[in-house]
């Protein structure tokens, strides 16, 4: 079974890599992220990040990594963005709010309204800490309680806290509103901890999370993606709204495909969008894009469905 031809739809969304640096190396990273990774964006590619929005007339810039709070320019470029009035979405492991050399950065992403999408993939301590090391829990908890201090993830607060949830093998989330309850229910009750939104992720096949699975397994959890296939998915992947851009400037059509070297059909740079509308252009699938369609289907934004 192959997956079906898309076409890019309008683009709101630049989804940018700042770097493979990450202060974590979590078994179901599928950029390969850790401390010893040393790849970051140069200044100069940086510096064409608020231009491009403006002339796509974007309404979000998403950054991720690695860390994406540990590059170097990583303030200043949210505070331009932010004063374009373009929403920024923060991909926080929330361990880095506790890193040495970070210190006011919960308070700092709180006076630029920025979003932040923080990864916490159970609300149990040992079933975190087997998939992000040791300790990982106890430090998560505590940046979520400093972020809720700042007014992330309270009632009426405009600071949107949504959490990250990780099936902890080769499965299929659950439904993504009844583990939303069992979130709220037990980090309020066992932490004191509020949050705006859950969002269910489906591994995907592919890199740390792919070679952590043995021959037979990867081919069956392969199977289990297209077996749960839906079609009424393909409108809302995310791949049709956005454009991720990897730590060099390159255009990708997805974060996954960036790791996976699945360049545009013509290679194009961050550059080109300055000039270039991507609406209506095919967009680069495989089998590995049956994670974004299967079951409630999977995207940045959560579960589809």
């Amino acid at each position: 079974m192959q997956f079906p031809a898309l076409r890019r739809g309008v683009l709101s969304t630049l989804q940018v890599n700042l770097g493979y640096r990450c202060n974590q190396a979590c078994s179901h990273c599928h950029v390969g992220a850790g401390p010893n990774r040393t790849e970051s964006m140069e200044a100069a590619t940086v510096a064409l990040i608020p231009a491009v929005l403006q002339a796509r007339r974007l309404s979000c810039l998403d950054l991720t990594g690695g860390a994406p709070e540990l590059h170097p320019q990583f303030r200043s470029l949210v505070r331009q963005v932010r004063a374009l009035g373009v929403e920024v979405i923060d991909r926080c492991n929330l361990t880095i709010l506790q890193e040495s050399g970070q210190e006011g950065l919960a308070a700092f992403l709180a006076d630029q309204g920025v979003h932040v999408v923080a990864s916490l993939p159970c609300y149990q301590a040992d079933n975190v800490d087997r998939q992000r090391g040791a300790g990982v829990f106890t430090r998560s908890i505590a940046g979520l309680r400093e972020l809720n201090s700042l007014g992330y993830g309270q009632p009426g607060s405009a600071l949107e806290l949504d959490l990250v949830f990780n099936p902890q093998g080769a499965a299929l989330p659950p439904p993504q509103r009844q583990l939303e309850e069992d979130y709220r229910r037990v980090l309020a009750r066992d932490h004191g901890v509020v949050f705006s939104r859950l969002l269910a992720l489906t591994n995907m096949p592919i890199q740390r999370f792919a070679q952590a699975l043995p021959p037979e397994g990867l081919e069956s959890y392969n199977n289990l993606l297209r077996l749960h296939h839906r079609p009424e998915n393909l409108p809302s992947v995310m791949c049709r709204s956005l454009l991720s851009v990897d730590w060099q400037g390159r255009l990708y059509d997805c974060d996954f495909n960036q790791q996976l070297g699945l360049g545009l059909p013509e290679p194009r740079h961050l550059r080109d969008l300055l000039d270039w509308d991507p609406c209506g252009g095919p967009i680069q699938v495989g089998g590995h894009c049956f994670g974004c369609t299967a079951g409630a289907g999977s995207s940045c934004g959560g579960s589809l469905a």
